[in-house]
């Protein structure tokens, strides 16, 4: 047994309930997955999204990836293993609100299958909704305000989605939104769709 096993004494039985904050809020608190790749929409569909669950009185948290790598993630660069570990913080975090009966709305790129199974089994399979935000690669290039593709494809940054690092097309997703063939009022009109009878308090 190495020393932190040693030192470290958990205490959640002691603390305050996830179905009492749930409760407090009369809500049920999911993680809300979104990936896909750079400008397929995700941050534009998640601020829709939570504007139009925050109208109808839910109460919830967009956690995005450039907000997380300027801040509780700063350390991480994109190799494999940083790229793991950003999703594995990026779903203990989202744990923590799902424990305080929080919705949050994750915008990541999580690339690979292995990733994203890593972040549904730290939250919770029945807790976790995957939504595969998709647009072929030309348009998400086209709508590439940042110029991330651009240097990608010069060389100037290296390890970038789509270009020199693959993506896994998700296997496992709860629904796809085609960003690139209908409107953002319709992708949000499906996506409540799916998501209020899983955060409606009154379901049981």
């Amino acid at each position: 047994m190495n020393a932190s096993n040693t030192t470290i004494f958990p205490v959640h039985h002691e603390i305050l309930g996830r179905e009492s904050k749930e409760e407090l809020l009369k809500q049920r608190s999911k993680v809300i997955w979104l990936t896909g790749l750079s400008g397929a929409g995700k941050t534009t569909l998640a601020k829709h999204l939570e504007a139009a669950l925050f109208t109808r009185g839910y109460l919830t948290q967009i956690l995005d990836g450039d907000n997380i790598r300027t801040g509780i993630n700063s350390n991480l660069g994109f190799s494999n293993q940083d790229r793991l570990e950003n999703i594995r913080r990026i779903a203990e975090v989202s744990k923590l609100f799902m424990q305080c009966g929080v919705i949050t709305i994750n915008c990541f790129i999580s690339p690979t299958e292995d990733i994203r199974e890593i972040a549904r089994e730290i939250i919770g399979r029945n807790d976790f909704i995957e939504i595969y935000v998709n647009s072929p690669l030309n348009i998400c290039e086209a709508r590439d305000v940042k110029g991330l593709y651009s240097r990608a494809r010069k060389g100037e940054i290296k390890n970038f989605t789509g270009i020199d690092s693959p993506f896994d097309p998700p296997q496992n997703f709860d629904i796809e939104i085609r960003t690139d063939m209908i409107s953002i009022e319709e992708s949000v009109k499906r996506l409540l769709d799916l998501v209020i009878p899983r955060i409606d308090y009154r379901a049981s």
